[in-house]
């Protein structure tokens, strides 16, 4: 007996009350959102920040995410928009699906970068406290493509494989009932992407960015073979997807990122700074020197106070 996964009714993409359409995809981006702010609400007092800064720096974050995510979308699969049977004004219709999380990211960070100047906390802290929430919420928006029934693999016909309406199979692909699931392999990924990176955090104390760069490291690593089984359009550069490109380059950086984080902090820990070398040199006999490490780190430079207290 064969089995599969059914896509959702059509009419479950969006329903009505009174004038306002709400659609499935918003919803499921709303709660990613949700849910980020409250994992990274949680982490940032965690690391001795006021909760009230991550509200602050989300106020500026979030809008520039979803903004930065759509233009990505846009720019790199330009035929619904811009082809020979494109309309340019779809490229305003985010609630039919299209956002491109590489964009999502670096506007995201840039605005994140201006609310955290703005409420006086540490950028690079305050990105090592969202890192995960973020990776879980892109998870979650995935549901979004399921009930849009868009951004699915290559037919198969595995247990778990996709059914998918004819009406939304790309050309070419018409006589194919289903394919692969992707936006499932996505979810799996990114959940068990955060789990490890929350439990490396904690086993290793990862400070000053490395968190960030590590989920960098877990996505696109995930990100490149799902783009591999993907078969929507796409602009292709010799033989491969743009976003598979732009996984391999953001891969090689985020682990050199990585290391070169690792090493800075490593050496800094072996080789204390002049001023507390030069108290051990006056005061032989003093009590330990106060700790950097166990000091809060998400204040915008060491002397200010934690974030937003």
């Amino acid at each position: 007996m064969t089995t599969s996964i059914p896509s959702p009714p059509l009419e479950w993409s969006s329903f009505s009350i009174g004038p306002l359409t709400v659609h499935a995809y918003a919803l499921w981006i709303l709660l990613g959102i949700f849910v980020a702010l409250w994992l990274t609400t949680r982490r940032w007092v965690e690391r001795g920040g006021d909760a009230e800064v991550v509200g602050d720096i989300a106020f500026w974050a979030i809008p520039f995410g979803i903004v930065g995510g759509r233009i990505y979308h846009v720019i790199t699969t330009p035929a619904p928009y811009w082809g020979p049977d494109g309309n340019p004004w779809d490229a305003l219709k985010i609630w039919n699906g299209g956002l491109g999380i590489w964009g999502a990211v670096a506007l995201g960070a840039l605005g994140a970068w201006i609310g955290a100047r703005r409420a006086g906390a540490s950028f690079t802290a305050f990105a090592d406290a969202a890192a995960p929430g973020v990776l879980i919420a892109q998870a979650i928006g995935r549901m979004g493509n399921y009930f849009n029934q868009e951004l699915f693999g290559a037919p198969t016909t595995l247990p778990w494989a996709l059914e998918i309406e004819e009406r939304f199979r790309p050309a070419g692909y018409e006589q194919f009932a289903t394919f692969h699931p992707t936006f499932l392999y996505e979810m799996v990924w990114n959940l068990a992407g955060a789990a490890l990176i929350i439990w490396l955090d904690k086993k290793y104390d990862l400070r000053g960015g490395r968190v960030f760069w590590l989920y960098v490291m877990v996505y696109v690593s995930g990100r490149l073979w799902i783009e591999h089984v993907r078969i929507d359009d796409a602009v292709h550069i010799a033989g491969l997807r743009i976003n598979e490109w732009v996984s391999i380059i953001v891969l090689a950086g985020s682990i050199l990122a990585f290391v070169a984080l690792g090493w800075r902090q490593r050496k800094a820990a072996v080789r204390p700074d002049r001023s507390q070398l030069a108290a051990r040199v006056s005061h032989p006999d003093d009590a330990a020197l106060p700790d950097d490490d166990a000091s809060s780190d998400v204040a915008d430079t060491p002397g200010d106070s934690p974030a937003g207290s």
